[in-house]
């Protein structure tokens, strides 16, 4: 008798609760500040043990981390979704947009929360951008993979992906800034408009 349908129940659950305990963290160090919750509060509002959310997650800094690795996965997959003809600067804008979209939906409050906990403290900061580093290696290679190109000897991959990033970079400081005022998505199209001819140059 196969064990997969199991398996994948197993699966499901197992996400669930990495979802539950994930949001519940991120409200309450969006709410009070990164320093000011502990793993005990975590715990309390998710409704499960410590040894639970260790099973999870080795820290709650391990929550944000898991939230910045989800994120790179969307765009690096959604570049992948888009035609192959498609302009690079088409493409990559798309890419970007999808963690974007959330700023603008109904759960942009929760969104802006969340950005701007991650902007203003220093340790979260830096491994957000710690992360960007393997967004911008995951995306190089898309699109060398797209154009046929060499990431170890052609420029542009490396050079796209890391403008497109640093265009993402900016419209979501600008965004926090403006408290959530500023549409995302807006921003983005205003930026690409500006990064557009360098990325489709190749």
């Amino acid at each position: 008798m196969s064990t997969r349908p199991e398996s994948t129940l197993a699966q499901r659950k197992r996400q669930l609760v990495s979802d539950e305990l994930a949001e519940a963290a991120l409200q309450l160090l969006a709410q009070k500040g990164f320093d000011a919750v502990t793993v005990d509060e975590i715990v309390a509002t998710a409704g499960v043990s410590k040894r639970t959310f260790f099973r999870y997650f080795a820290s709650k800094e391990d929550v944000v981390v898991q939230f910045l690795a989800d994120m790179g996965i969307g765009i690096r997959t959604e570049l992948a979704a888009r035609p192959a003809g498609e302009r690079p600067s088409v493409a990559l804008r798309h890419a970007v947009s999808v963690p974007l979209a959330a700023c603008g939906a109904d759960h942009s409050a929760r969104a802006l929360r969340v950005v701007q906990l991650i902007l203003r403290t220093p340790a979260l900061h830096a491994r957000f951008l710690e992360r960007q580093a393997q967004w911008r290696e995951d995306l190089a290679t898309e699109l060398a993979t797209r154009q046929g190109l060499d990431t170890g000897s052609d420029l542009y991959p490396q050079l796209a992906a890391g403008t497109a990033l640093t265009a993402f970079n900016t419209v979501l400081q600008r965004w926090s800034e403006s408290n959530g005022t500023d549409d995302a998505l807006e921003l983005i199209g205003r930026a690409f408009t500006v990064v557009a001819p360098a990325l489709d140059a190749s």
